[in-house]
């Protein structure tokens, strides 16, 4: 089995296009549609890439980094954040939260794939 990815998306068709390329690319896929649930579910899953949209119900994607970097477990685990609402600073704001990159949507799926190999392999 490959790699392990967790995707925290709540749009169900960027979730289902995430999940479906990286299964086709031989990793090993969870996707996790509620913020609330990310970090249990990160706990259960143990993944080595987490995929966070930034534009969540209930959290934000940057809480729920900031929540992983205090985390002694979930802190070594990279997260590539992935949001659609791009203004001026975001990108800063996310990567001093800790994320290890940023892509704003749409993302073409070989700069997707890319940014996921950069971090992870």
């Amino acid at each position: 089995m490959g790699k392990k990815v967790m995707i925290v998306e709540d749009n169900e068709l960027n979730l289902k296009l995430f999940t479906d390329l990286l299964r086709a690319h031989a990793f090993n896929v969870e996707g996790v549609r509620d913020g609330r649930l990310a970090l249990e579910k990160a706990h259960a899953f143990t993944p080595d890439l987490v995929i966070m949209d930034i534009q969540l119900p209930h959290f934000s994607g940057i809480d729920l980094i900031e929540a992983m970097q205090k985390d002694a477990k979930l802190s070594p685990i990279p997260v590539l954040a992935v949001t659609a609402y791009a203004g001026k600073g975001d990108e800063e704001r996310i990567m001093a939260a800790g994320a290890k990159g940023y892509l704003s949507k749409p993302v073409s799926v070989m700069k997707f794939l890319e940014a996921v190999r950069r971090i992870i392999d």
